[in-house]
């Protein structure tokens, strides 16, 4: 089995980890989720991880309740270590070595991000979980994800959701929303097709770094993403 990738960074979200209550950590779809990731390692993919934090707090939504918007982004951050220990942990009974790196410093529970040295720990064969976002507020996981990619030089921003790929609608709502099989950078910006934050799409535009949107639901994308199927949509 050949992988069309030798490194990629997988975006997941929160509520990914959470399964059908939607909230906190479901353990049965965070195993389910680490022994996909670990299929794509043990055929030698160096694999760097960004994951949401909704599953137990958004920022957004606590600025909409009139919590000061900074205060409810850093809450946010800390979300996303609690789900990146959480998948370590699964990762690691897979084992696949892990770390753990924060872009905010939390030094008895994870290492500080450090570029060169998150790509040493990819070269050596462990996969990596990129904590806490950027560490600024108002920056969401995506853009930290686009950030990171570009960091270590991944091929791909692989960008796993609920849905197949890229809709002109939400075709959670509207039956007849049309599928994009590829996509432009610039027509998800000007169409605000909603796959991913705005900022997080023109980063990886002007950088040249593709993104494939597929369906985490589906059993195996994973490994058919990574072996370069045409699963979901690429924006490039």
């Amino acid at each position: 089995m050949t992988t069309q990738y030798k490194r990629i960074l997988l975006k997941l979200s929160g509520e990914a980890l959470a399964g059908k209550d939607k909230f906190g950590l479901d353990p049965a779809s965070v195993q389910a989720l680490a022994a996909e990731v670990a299929a794509i390692a043990a055929q030698g993919v160096q694999v760097g991880l960004v994951i949401g934090g909704g599953n137990f707090f958004r920022g957004v939504a606590a600025a909409a309740k009139n919590m000061d918007r900074v205060t409810g982004d850093h809450m946010g951050m800390l979300a996303t270590v609690i789900n990146a220990l959480a998948f370590q942990d699964a990762l690691e009974k897979q084992n696949v070595p892990t770390r753990v790196m924060t872009a905010i410093q939390i030094q008895q529970v994870a290492e500080p991000y450090i570029r060169r040295k998150a790509i040493r720990h990819l070269e050596k064969g462990r996969t990596v979980i990129f904590a806490a976002g950027t560490s600024n507020p108002y920056f969401s996981t995506d853009t930290a994800a686009a950030l990171r990619a570009l960091e270590i030089h991944a091929e791909v921003l692989a960008k796993a959701t609920g849905v197949d790929g890229v809709y002109d609608k939400d075709p959670r709502k509207h039956s007849d929303a049309v599928f994009y099989e590829t996509v432009g950078y610039t027509e998800v910006l000007s169409k605000s097709l909603g796959v991913m934050d705005a900022s997080a799409v023109a980063m990886c535009r002007d950088n040249s770094l593709p993104i494939q949107v597929f369906n985490l639901r589906t059993a195996g994308n994973i490994m058919r993403m990574a072996m370069g199927e045409a699963v979901g949509t690429r924006i490039c």
